[in-house]
C-alpha cells in the first residue's frame, strides 16, 4: 500500500507515509480547535463567564502566598460574614496546575493573561488524548475521526473557549488521558507496563475529578465494565490484579484532596470497591468451577453483589450525593427548588437542542452503534467493544438530565461516530471494483464535516463561539454587544469605596466584585449557602423599607420582623433547628452565638439571642443592580425611550419572586416577563430601576396603549427615584457609561447604590 511507504528511519523506527498522515490530521484537529475556541478574543482579551474570575484569583493567591497558605485559606471576602474554605469547596487541581505551569510557561505574560490562554491550550490538546483513547478502542482511523469530531463539537468547545478558566477543559484533558491509560492497560496483559498504565490512570482520573466533579461520569462505564470483565476474560488471571491496581490508585490519590475525598468516601468509592471485590472473588470462583458451571456461578455472584449494593444504598449508611448528581443518574428527578431551576445550565435538555449540537454525526453514531452490536461486521476486540458500548450509552443517558451535560452526549457521538465512519470507510475501500465510490466517499465526508460549520447561516457551529466574554456584555442577551460598563464599575468600586466595604448584589456578579474590585460580597457563583441567596432575592423583591432594614443591619441583629407573610423562615426553619442542635451537641449549652468564622474563638464576647444566621442582618454598605435593555428614539421625539428585559436583573424578577416565596402574579403580567405596576412601585428592584413604564406597544403595528394587554411590550422613560442621600434609604452613587450614553442601541447598565446608614426608617 502507498500509505505504508517508508520515508526515513530514526533508529529502529521506520517513519512511513501513514505516520505523516496521522500527524497531519492531528495537527489539523488541534488547529481547528484552537481557531474556534479563540473566536471570543475578537471582542476583547478577557476571562470568560463568571467562575474563571475566582479561579484566577485563587491561582494568584497560590503564586503570592504558597500552597500551604492556599490549603488553609478561609476567604473572608466571600459569603460575608461566614467566609469560604477555598480548598474544600473549589477545583483544587485547576488552581494548582495553573500556578505550577505559570512560572515555566508565562513568557512574560501576567497571571490574568496566562489563565485566559490556559483553557485554550488544554482544550485543544485534548484532541490528541481523545485520538489515543479512541485508537485503543477502534483503531488509528477511528482515533483520527474522533480527534476531528472533538475539535468541532459544540457542547465541548463552548465550555472550553479562550478565557474559560473553569473546570471542564482541564478536567476533560485528565479524564481522557486516564481513560486512554485504563483501556490501554486493560486491553493487553503486558505485566509491568499495564500495571504502570493503570496506576497512572487512577492518578489522572483523580486529578480530573478534582478539577471538575462531572468527571464522576467516567467512573460509571468503568464500574459496568468491571462487572462484565469476568465474563469476557474468564480464563485470564490478569484482571484479578489489574482491576484492583486501578481502583486502589484512584481511591488513594482521591483521598489527597478534601473535595475528591468526599466523593470517594461516599457513593463513588462504593461504586468502585464493590465491582473490584467482585472481580477478585469471581476469579477465585472461576478457578474452583468447571467449564460448565463457572459462568453460572459468576452470574449468581454478580446478582448478590448488585443486591448488596442496593441494600447499602437503601440503608442510608452512605449519605445521598447532591441533587445535581442524583439528577444525572435519574433525569426524571425534579428539583422542586426554584434556586436550582433558575440556573440556565440546569435546564432540561431539549431534543431540538440535542439535534443542533450533534447534527449530522448522529447518523454515523447510529451506524457505529449498530456495528458495535454486530459481531460479524466489526473487527474489534470484544472487551473494547463492550467498553465503547457502555461508555456511549451511559453518556447519552446522563446528558438527558440538563444542558450542561450535553458534552457527555458529544463524547458518545465522538466514540460511536468515529467507529461508524471507520468501518464504513473500510468496507467501501475493500470493494476493489468500486473506484467511483472510493473517489466520491472522501469528498462526501469532507462536505458532511463542513456543513455544520457553514450552515445554516445564522446558526452555524462557529456562531456558538462568536460572542463576547461575559464581563464585556454583562451576560446579557445581546450576543454581539460588548462594552466596558462592568469593568468601569468595578474599577470605581475599587477606587471609591472603603477596603472593608460589603457589596450586596445578586449572586451572578459575586466573583466579578471580589476579583476586580477586591471587595467583600454576600454571595457568589459558588452558591454555597442557598438561604443567603434566598435572602438576597427577598431584599430585591420586598419593599425598600424592609430591604433597607435587612441589608443595613449588622449580622448580629435579628431582622425577622422585616420578612412579611412570604417569610424567609419558611425556607430556613429546618436550618435553624440544625444550627441549634449542632451547637448543643458541640458545646453542651443552648445556641447563642453568631455564625462568624472567628466567633467560635471569642467565647462570650459575641453572644447574641440566636445562632440562626437566616434571621440576621446582612451588614452591607452598597447594593449593585444590573439592567440590560435598548435605547431608541422616535421621529416625533428627541426624548429617548427604553426597553428592558435584556438579561439583567430586570429579567430575573420572576425567579426572585419564586425563590423568596412571593406571589409571582403580583410581580409579572401573564407573559411572565412584563413587570406589573405593583412591581415597579412597591419592590426594591422596581424602585431602584431608574425607568418607569410610559406606554405598552404592539410590536407589529407600533400602536401604543396605557394598560397592559397580552402581546404588548412595555416602553420606559427615564425616572430616577432614589437620589437623595439625606432622605432616601438608597441613593445612586455611580452609573456605568451605558446609562449616560445618548446613542441608540443596547444598554448594559451597572448601578451602584449606597445603603444610607443614616436613613430614619420611622419617618
Amino acid at each position: 500500500m502507498v500509505s505504508n511507504q517508508k520515508l526515513f528511519s530514526v533508529g529502529n523506527f521506520d517513519f512511513r507515509l501513514q505516520h505523516l498522515l496521522v500527524i497531519g490530521v492531528l495537527a489539523l484537529s488541534v488547529s481547528i480547535s484552537m481557531m474556534i475556541r479563540s473566536t471570543p478574543a475578537s471582542y476583547g482579551f478577557e476571562l470568560f463567564e463568571f467562575d474563571p474570575f475566582f479561579n484566577f484569583r485563587a491561582t494568584e493567591y497560590i503564586l503570592e502566598n504558597g500552597t500551604d497558605a492556599y490549603f488553609n485559606w478561609i476567604d473572608e471576602k466571600s459569603w460575608h460574614p461566614f467566609g469560604r474554605n477555598v480548598s474544600e469547596t473549589s477545583q483544587v487541581t485547576l488552581h494548582l496546575t495553573a500556578a505550577s505551569l505559570y512560572p515555566i510557561f508565562n513568557f512574560g505574560s501576567s497571571v490574568y493573561d496566562f489563565t485566559i490562554l490556559l483553557p485554550l491550550v488544554f482544550g485543544s490538546l485534548t484532541a490528541l488524548v481523545v485520538f489515543a483513547f479512541v485508537r485503543v478502542l477502534g483503531g488509528t482511523t477511528a482515533g483520527l475521526f474522533a480527534a476531528l469530531i472533538f475539535s468541532i463539537s459544540i457542547p465541548i468547545f463552548s465550555r472550553g473557549l479562550i478565557g474559560w478558566f473553569k473546570s471542564e477543559p482541564l478536567g476533560l484533558f485528565f479524564a481522557f488521558l486516564a481513560m486512554y491509560l485504563f483501556v490501554s492497560g486493560m486491553k493487553f496483559n503486558k505485566g509491568k507496563i499495564s500495571f504502570i498504565k493503570l496506576i497512572l490512570a487512577g492518578l489522572f482520573l483523580s486529578l480530573g475529578l478534582s478539577a471538575w466533579g462531572g468527571i464522576l461520569f467516567f467512573v460509571i462505564p468503568i464500574v459496568l465494565f468491571y462487572f462484565a470483565l469476568p465474563f469476557l476474560k474468564n480464563k485470564d488471571n490478569f484482571i484479578m490484579w489489574a482491576a484492583p491496581s486501578f481502583s486502589i490508585s484512584l481511591i488513594l490519590f482521591s483521598l489527597i484532596f478534601e473535595r475528591t475525598s468526599t466523593f470517594i468516601i461516599g457513593y463513588a468509592g462504593l461504586a468502585i470497591l464493590l465491582p473490584t471485590i467482585f472481580i477478585i472473588i469471581s476469579g477465585i470462583v472461576m478457578k474452583f468451577s468447571n467449564e460448565r458451571t463457572k459462568i453460572r456461578n459468576c452470574a449468581i455472584l454478580l446478582i448478590s453483589f448488585v443486591a448488596s449494593g442496593i441494600g447499602i444504598v437503601n440503608s442510608g449508611i452512605i449519605g445521598l450525593p447532591s441533587f445535581r448528581y442524583l439528577n444525572a443518574v435519574n433525569p426524571f428527578l425534579t428539583a422542586q427548588d426554584n434556586l436550582t431551576d433558575s440556573v440556565a445550565e440546569h435546564m432540561t435538555t431539549s431534543i431540538t437542542l440535542s439535534f443542533t449540537f450533534l447534527s449530522l454525526f448522529l447518523i454515523f453514531a447510529v451506524i457505529g452503534m449498530w456495528f458495535l452490536f454486530s459481531k460479524k461486521t466489526i473487527n474489534l476486540k470484544t472487551d473494547m467493544r463492550i467498553f465503547a458500548i457502555f461508555t456511549s450509552i451511559i453518556a447519552i443517558y446522563v446528558s438527558s438530565a440538563f444542558v450542561r451535560l450535553e458534552l457527555f452526549a458529544s463524547i458518545a457521538i465522538i466514540i460511536l461516530g468515529s467507529i461508524g465512519l471507520t468501518i464504513l470507510t473500510q468496507k467501501i475501500f475493500e470493494q476493489n471494483n468500486q473506484n467511483f465510490t472510493k473517489l466520491i466517499f472522501p469528498i462526501i465526508i469532507i462536505i458532511l464535516f463542513t456543513i455544520p460549520v457553514t450552515m445554516p447561516e445564522n446558526n452555524t457551529w462557529l456562531s456558538w463561539a462568536d460572542f463576547p466574554p461575559s464581563i464585556l456584555n454583562g451576560g446579557s442577551s445581546f450576543s454581539n454587544f460588548a462594552s466596558n460598563d462592568w469593568k468601569d464599575a468595578m474599577l470605581w468600586v475599587k477606587e471609591n469605596t472603603p477596603e472593608d466595604a460589603v457589596i450586596a448584589s445578586w449572586w451572578d456578579y459575586g466573583y466579578w466584585i471580589t476579583t476586580l474590585s477586591e471587595r467583600t460580597t454576600l454571595a457568589d457563583n459558588a452558591t454555597l449557602i442557598d438561604w443567603q441567596i434566598k435572602k438576597l432575592a427577598y431584599t430585591l423583591i420586598t419593599p425598600p423599607e424592609n430591604s433597607w432594614n435587612i441589608l443595613s443591619s449588622d449580622y448580629t441583629r435579628d431582622v425577622s420582623d422585616y420578612f412579611g407573610q412570604e417569610t424567609i423562615l419558611a425556607f430556613g426553619g429546618e436550618l435553624e433547628s440544625e444550627f441549634n442542635s449542632k451547637f448543643q451537641d458541640d458545646f453542651g449549652k443552648k445556641c447563642k452565638t453568631i455564625f462568624k468564622s472567628e466567633a467560635w474563638e471569642m467565647g462570650d464576647e459575641k453572644l447574641e439571642q440566636s445562632c440562626n444566621p437566616i434571621t440576621k442582618g446582612m451588614d452591607a454598605d452598597y447594593l449593585i443592580i444590573y439592567l440590560a435593555g435598548e435605547k431608541f428614539y422616535t421621529e416625533s421625539s428627541s426624548i429617548p425611550f427604553h426597553t428592558l428585559e435584556g438579561g439583567g436583573d430586570e429579567s430575573k424578577k420572576t425567579w426572585f419572586a419564586k425563590i423568596s416565596n412571593h406571589q409571582v402574579s403580583k410581580m409579572v403580567e401573564n407573559d411572565n416577563i412584563t413587570p406589573t405596576k405593583f412591581f415597579m412601585e412597591n419592590t426594591t428592584l422596581g424602585m431602584l430601576t431608574p425607568f418607569s413604564i410610559y406606554k405598552y406597544v404592539e410590536p407589529n403595528t407600533g400602536r401604543s396603549f396605557d394598560e397592559y394587554q397580552d402581546g404588548l411590550i412595555p416602553v420606559y422613560l427615564h425616572d430616577l427615584k432614589f437620589k437623595d442621600p439625606e432622605n432616601d434609604p438608597f441613593y445612586l452613587v455611580y452609573a456605568s457609561p451605558s446609562y449616560y450614553n445618548q446613542e441608540s442601541g443596547p444598554m448594559s447598565i451597572v448601578l451602584i447604590y449606597k445603603i444610607n446608614q443614616d436613613y430614619n426608617s420611622s419617618q
